[in-house]
């Protein structure tokens, strides 16, 4: 599945709480270049081996595109983490940002 986020984040901070987060799950890093990360690992059951290629690029200025590839079908369980990696930079960018329900 592919993923994109756009945030005010520099992409070397996308790439440190990439780190963090996606080492948190579990998965460990593949391959690392500065605006890149492959992450490969098994998240949650059934063990199923998960590859996420993440990318940061500078976009508009002041606006750094974040996009992550996942090598797995329909909405896995790595795919939620990669929301919630997303719902992490959104904080990040924005302290006060609250989860609502939009009804």
């Amino acid at each position: 599945m592919r993923h994109f986020f756009r945030t005010h984040i520099t992409p070397a901070e996308v790439m440190a709480s990439a780190d963090a987060f996606f080492a948190g799950l579990g998965l460990t890093t593949v391959s690392s270049a500065a605006r890149e990360r492959v992450f490969r690992g098994v998240v949650g059951s059934p063990e199923v081996v998960s590859h996420v290629k993440l990318t940061a690029k500078p976009e508009g200025g002041h606006y750094t595109f974040v996009e992550v590839h996942t090598d797995q079908m329909g909405e896995s369980r790595i795919d939620r983490n990669v929301k919630r990696f997303f719902v992490g930079l959104h904080r990040a960018d924005d302290s006060r940002h609250q989860l609502e329900a939009a009804y």
